[in-house]
């Protein structure tokens, strides 16, 4: 099997790489494994200065890491480098506070000494997606390194170039070679991957077909996993809302990464009193959006990953329209090179419409009017999805009570976008998946909770 990266904005191959075989999968493992019986004893102090040095190799080389995010998956350049600069922010973290976060809890009981120790499972597998391609694996790697483990990765198929690059830094860093590995290998291997021995957990980013996939497999082998499997946001503006401020909040949402983000603003739920002039306000707005080079500075829409994801966001639209959405911009195939999608504005969007009911990764808002608050929230949840929301309002205690306990999510904010941050839980509910990473909570995943007993 052949590994090709294309280039999305103009259709030219890249570079092409051949699949590993299994065998050489196995051995690579085999590798990880034995690298981790002598990781796992590594100080905590000189782990963290190898992962510091990982950040600092980041952002010495910001530009070259950005450019090569840009040119295999079409991501705007000065988004590829704030991609750059977030990865080595969350390397920073842990390094500065893993110690702190994975020391023993002592807990008193009858006993002389009783505690909790965090000890690390072993080989963790990484299935990562290619919309971050250096965000999603370093707010992984990193906590599952800090903590002992050692981590094998599966990149998506169209990113290999940045796979690899991943891996060298962190050898260039002062890591053991076998600390980090990267698998260049198609779906068809995963399976065999998940059954060795050697690999004790799983963590999945992508599809919710992939992810049920994933954590069947792994359940068989009694395998934990942490999964995130997407999200259909709804960004809830209600009637006392700032709409100039909501709407351009939403519309900033709505385009990160040209649309194709997990935790983009997807739905627009809108209470009806004020849907015509929130209407106006997003399609003036998203109108302005330069779409083209994503080598250009000022590019904010750069096409989308791959001809095929383009495709399939174009017959969600139509199949949209087909059934009573009105498209009050957009929603036509750019024509020329590369898988280029134009920003969309759907409206009138209903339950039976896929704007409604499915993630829609690109450039395309789809807004659902409510009669008032109180159906704007019930609307926010009819989702199978429930990864992240936000709620508009100047009323902020009620902001925050309808956030805390009436939109059902793993992450929901208050006037303003949803984004991750090292210091926070990231995760969903419901089909979005289960498990968090970043936070103490990340990185506490893949490590064995052990009670300690002494009388």
């Amino acid at each position: 099997m052949v590994i090709k990266a294309v280039n999305p904005a103009t259709g030219e191959t890249l570079k092409s790489y051949e699949s590993m075989t299994l065998e050489e999968v196995n051995n690579a493992i085999d590798k990880t494994y034995e690298t981790f019986l002598k990781w796992r004893d590594t100080s905590f102090q000189k782990r963290a200065e190898s992962l510091k040095k990982v950040a600092s190799i980041l952002r010495e080389e910001i530009n070259t890491f950005a450019r090569l995010i840009t040119l295999e998956m079409g991501k705007p350049i000065k988004s590829s480098r704030a991609e750059i600069e977030k990865s080595a922010w969350v390397c920073d973290y842990y390094a500065e506070n893993a110690e702190k976060i994975l020391k023993d809890e002592v807990i008193e009981t009858e006993a002389d000494s009783s505690f909790v120790s965090f000890q690390p499972l072993g080989t963790v597998f990484a299935i990562m997606p290619w919309n971050f391609p250096f965000w999603q694996v370093l707010r992984f790697a990193p906590p599952a390194l800090m903590a002992g483990n050692t981590v094998i990765l599966k990149h998506a198929s169209n990113v290999p170039g940045c796979s690899l690059a991943i891996e060298d830094i962190f050898r260039k860093a002062g890591f053991p070679e076998s600390v980090f590995k990267t698998l260049l290998v198609g779906s068809n291997q995963v399976n065999a991957i998940i059954e060795n021995p050697h690999v004790k957990a799983v963590t999945f980013t992508g599809s919710i077909d992939a992810g049920r996939h994933i954590a069947k497999k792994a359940g068989e082998m009694l395998k934990k996993t942490v999964l995130e499997l997407g999200g259909s946001d709804a960004y809830v503006i209600l009637g006392d809302a700032d709409l100039e401020y909501a709407a351009t909040t939403s519309v900033a949402s709505r385009l990160i990464n040209s649309g194709q983000s997990c935790v983009a603003a997807k739905r627009f739920i809108i209470v009806e009193p004020l849907k015509d002039r929130f209407e106006e306000l997003v399609v003036n707005k998203m109108s302005t959006m330069k779409i083209g080079d994503p080598m250009l500075e000022d590019t904010i829409i750069g096409p989308l990953a791959r001809h095929d994801l383009r495709d399939n966001l174009h017959g969600q639209v139509q199949m949209s329209i087909n059934k009573g959405a009105k498209c009050l911009l957009g929603g036509e195939i750019l024509q020329g090179k590369g898988a280029f999608y134009p920003p969309t504005v759907l409206t009138n969007v209903k339950k039976d419409m896929p704007a409604y009911n499915e993630e829609l990764f690109g450039p395309v808002a789809a807004i659902i009017s409510a009669r008032d608050d109180d159906e704007a929230v019930r609307i926010a949840n009819d989702s199978q999805f429930g990864l992240g929301a936000a709620v508009f309002t100047s009323d902020i205690e009620k902001g925050k009570q309808i956030a805390t306990n009436e939109i059902e999510v793993g992450c929901c904010f208050v006037n303003d976008f949803v984004k991750s941050d090292p210091r926070l839980p990231f995760g969903g509910i419901k089909d979005s998946g289960y498990g968090r990473e970043l936070s103490h909570y990340g990185i506490k995943e893949f490590v064995n909770v052990k009670t300690i007993v002494v009388k």
